[in-house]
């Protein structure tokens, strides 16, 4: 019955997990290219009772074995890189990727850090920013009083001023093996790890950039809450299976009296 109270308190301490991870998903539906989380999670270690095949007599064994789990634990939270819709904003400088790829932006310290949120804007040196002010790691720069500015899908980019047309880029876009290897750092721009593998740029005749437009999130709000009272059920549940445990602790306690 000992067991029963640290298998549930496991069970609970997972539930609260899921229910972390889902809450965070359903905060960020309305967050421009936010990626879905998913709560992976594994069985505790097995006490075998009788073990599989064990012999029953001389010439019988134990087809099945007695192993009690002892709970479960977290895993792992995995991002969930599928594509979020696309939304059309009017803005020239909202870019969105269609399919797989990130953009390369320059930290304040130096280092580079990847993203798909496409906000960008210019600073006051015409510099192509997001929305922290970091800048495009290729340094891209639009002239001051530049009009009709076009992005195609290759990311090139074409303005007028002065009554000519002048190009500058394109925009790199780059990919990973493993996105999901990624860590995320907030808002919205995520690191290189070992796992992730290193950055490869996309060639520009396979990108496709969108002007005018931001990925929505991937979150599916139908899901999450489904996700959300399912985590609430089985945390009840367990929180019940250490009531009726220490119930029953209870009643072994009064035998003696």
């Amino acid at each position: 019955m000992i067991r029963g109270l640290y298998t549930a308190a496991a069970g609970m301490n997972a539930q609260q997990h899921q229910i972390d991870v889902t809450s965070s998903n359903i905060a960020n539906v309305n967050t421009t290219a936010f990626k879905q989380d998913r709560a992976e999670f594994q069985d505790l270690m097995y006490e075998s009772l009788n073990y599989t095949a064990g012999a029953t007599s001389e010439s019988t064994s134990n087809p099945t074995g007695i192993d009690v789990g002892l709970g479960v634990r977290i895993a792992g939270i995995q991002k969930n890189f599928l594509q979020g819709s696309l939304k059309e904003t009017g803005n020239p400088f909202d870019l969105a990727i269609e399919g797989r790829g990130f953009f390369e932006i320059t930290l304040p310290n130096g280092d580079t850090a990847y993203t798909r949120n496409g906000s960008f804007k210019t600073d006051s040196e015409g510099n192509l920013v997001n929305g922290q002010g970091y800048p495009l790691a290729q340094g891209i720069t639009i002239e001051v009083g530049a009009q009709d500015v076009s992005i195609g899908e290759n990311g090139l980019i074409s303005y007028t001023i002065n009554d000519a047309t002048t190009q500058v880029g394109p925009i790199q876009v780059f990919d990973f093996i493993n996105p999901a290897g990624l860590s995320p750092k907030g808002n919205g721009l995520y690191n290189i790890t070992d796992t992730s593998g290193d950055p490869v740029e996309i060639e520009n005749a396979n990108v496709q950039i969108r002007q005018g437009m931001l990925e929505s999130s991937n979150v599916q709000l139908v899901n999450e809450m489904v996700d959300l009272i399912t985590a609430q059920r089985a945390y009840e549940a367990n929180s019940k299976s250490i009531t009726t445990t220490d119930q029953m602790l209870t009643i072994v306690n009064q035998l003696k009296r």
